[in-house]
């Protein structure tokens, strides 16, 4: 199990800080005012690859305790601690157990803690140190995946600074990633799967929120990930992006630029563009529409990195079928437009994806996804999901097919 690491000089400026600002407070409104709580989700998964490897069927179960003291002067920690087991025989390959022979289910078992800090809470933002969720903006670069059984948090500290309204300014510092493939490595790790990433990494935020209309965002992205892919996920990334909703239409645009840092030895000057609008029909039973145009560039010489985003919650985007956790050499282009809609007291959504190299003429695939969830009225905080991904491959990788039922309570 990796241990959670902390830097001393933030732990130190958190304490003074709380200690600057002592009130009379009771210190039993840590525990009185704490809240433990429960989360559980049994997942089946289905991979059907054309291509040698037998067909994986996983089962899981995610078990999940939270602890959640009170404050205390601003003051709070909270403690996670994750289990992931299988159910059933392990006829998949989930990276850490050997099963090559099958397709890929990235769940491996093991017991992790997921969040392990300290919070402190001022009037003009707050602080956190220790193992923690991060997910910024739409999680495009930055976020938690917690889509896998085995959620990806960060080890560092984070402040958030609200100098006037609707401004907020984050700056992370990291120098540890726990990523979905723990909590533990072995002699079936890969450079492009550890357990734990090493290295310092620096996440710079600013978002201003005009109207809802219109909210600006720009950051800077300064990854050093020393043993993932040899160095050659390290990245730095400038970005702007703006977004939107009015009268029922809402956009997204954004451009970021990236270069090599921390040692990437391969070359990297690549852009990163998306447009993508969609309205909600409030007289068709809300449904919401939406169409997008997203690009990561590519480049035809080897010597060259495309544009990567190693940390983002890479599942909601270019598709369910995830055949782009990695951007290939050539870059991708993805074309897409779907929506969702109210359904038999749940949520249905459907989607279509057309993928074509960026570097290049080739055609890469298609993709379908749809998804069917709801609560379950019979039992408090019980919710199901049913979700399938279908991809044609055309001149990248093999057609694939995926099925997820999904069974999550939470109390």
């Amino acid at each position: 199990m990796s241990k959670p690491k902390l830097s001393a000089l933030s732990t130190a400026l958190m304490l003074a800080t709380v200690a600057s600002s002592v009130q009379a407070e009771s210190f039993s409104q840590l525990w009185e005012d704490g809240k433990v709580g429960l989360d559980a989700r049994y997942r089946y998964e289905h991979v059907d690859e054309d291509n040698t490897k037998n067909n994986a069927n996983a089962q899981t179960l995610r078990t999940r305790i939270t602890l959640q003291s009170g404050k205390w002067y601003g003051l709070s920690t909270l403690v996670e601690a994750d289990n992931v087991s299988r159910i059933g025989d392990d006829h998949y390959n989930d990276t850490r157990n050997g099963q090559s022979q099958y397709s890929t289910v990235a769940d491996p078992d093991g017991s992790e803690i997921n969040q392990a800090l300290l919070r402190y809470d001022y009037a003009l933002g707050n602080v956190v140190v220790g193992r923690q969720r991060i997910n910024l903006d739409n999680q495009r670069f930055v976020g938690g995946v917690a889509w896998r059984q085995n959620e990806q948090t960060y080890d560092g500290a984070l402040t958030q600074f609200k100098p006037i309204d609707n401004l907020t300014l984050t700056y992370a510092y990291i120098d540890q990633v726990n990523t979905v493939f723990g909590p533990d490595d072995n002699r079936y790790t890969l450079a492009g799967n550890p357990a734990n990433i090493d290295g310092h990494s620096h996440l710079i935020n600013a978002q201003y929120v005009i109207a809802p209309a219109l909210t600006v965002t720009a950051y800077r992205y300064m990854l050093g990930l020393d043993n993932l892919a040899n160095k050659a996920q390290s990245s730095a990334t400038n970005g702007l992006r703006l977004n939107g909703v009015l009268a029922g239409f809402n956009y997204a645009a954004e451009y970021a630029s990236q270069s090599d840092y921390a040692g990437n030895p391969k070359k990297v000057d690549a852009d990163y563009y998306l447009l993508e609008g969609g309205y909600t029909f409030k007289d068709l039973n809300n449904l919401a529409l939406k169409a997008g145009y997203e690009v990561l560039e590519g480049e035809q010489d080897t010597s060259k990195g495309a544009f990567q985003t190693p940390l983002a919650t890479k599942h909601m985007f270019q598709g369910w079928a995830d055949m782009f956790l990695g951007t290939p050499q050539h870059g991708v282009k993805d074309a897409y437009f779907g929506g969702s809609m109210p359904l038999l007291g749940g949520n249905v959504q459907a989607w279509y994806h057309d993928f074509r190299a960026e570097a290049g003429s080739s055609h890469y695939g298609e993709e379908f996804d749809v998804a069917y969830g709801r609560p379950l009225p019979w039992v408090k905080g019980l919710s199901a999901l049913v979700k399938y991904a279908d991809y044609d491959a055309d001149d990248y990788s093999v057609d694939t097919q995926k099925l997820w039922v999904q069974l999550q309570y939470t109390y």
